[in-house]
């Protein structure tokens, strides 16, 4: 399936949640962008799916606002949402220093395109997707290194800033 979306705008990516009482910016490139089929996410986002731009967690500064935890609890998972609409705006992966934000809270997610599928064995059947990889659930971590660096090369032949994930590819020491 081929796509006609723009390029995305330099950075740094402006973005709200629904009421615009909370803002925030993506200040570095993402290390791959991601649509994720899980129940959970189909729960959390009231849709098929969510969509996700992977970022180190000190890419993204909020501007506006507060941030507050919900959805699933757990140590090194943080659902955040804004404070006044209850908007899920990102998700903190602490083990791996990184940040999921919700792409469609950007200013401008015309360009947004995933790169990566999750979840694909809870997909509902109508809900596709140009994403290059598909798997049915996370990816094995010893694959995140190769697949993470195709991202870079498919999105820089994109014309789109890519991060490099090295740093963020293994858990933090306890």
């Amino acid at each position: 399936m081929a796509d006609a979306s723009p390029p995305p705008a330099a950075l740094p990516w402006l973005g709200r949640c629904r009421c615009g009482d909370l803002r925030f910016r993506i200040v570095v490139p993402p290390i791959v962008t991601a649509v994720c089929h899980c129940i959970g996410c189909q729960r959390m986002s009231s849709s098929a799916f969510s969509l996700t731009i992977m970022v180190p967690t000190d890419g993204v500064e909020i501007g506006q606002g507060e941030l507050v935890q919900g959805g699933m609890r757990a140590d090194d998972l943080r659902h955040q949402f804004c404070d006044h609409c209850k908007t899920w705006v990102l998700t903190r992966v602490e083990a791996f220093g990184l940040t999921n934000v919700r792409a469609t809270l950007l200013d401008d997610a015309r360009w947004f395109v995933p790169y990566l599928e999750t979840f694909a064995s809870t997909r509902l059947p109508w809900a596709s997707t140009p994403a290059v990889e598909r798997c049915d659930e996370f990816p094995a971590p010893d694959s995140y290194p190769a697949m993470m660096a195709a991202y870079v090369t498919w999105a820089r032949a994109r014309g789109w800033p890519a991060g490099e994930p090295s740093s963020a590819l293994s858990p933090s020491e306890p």
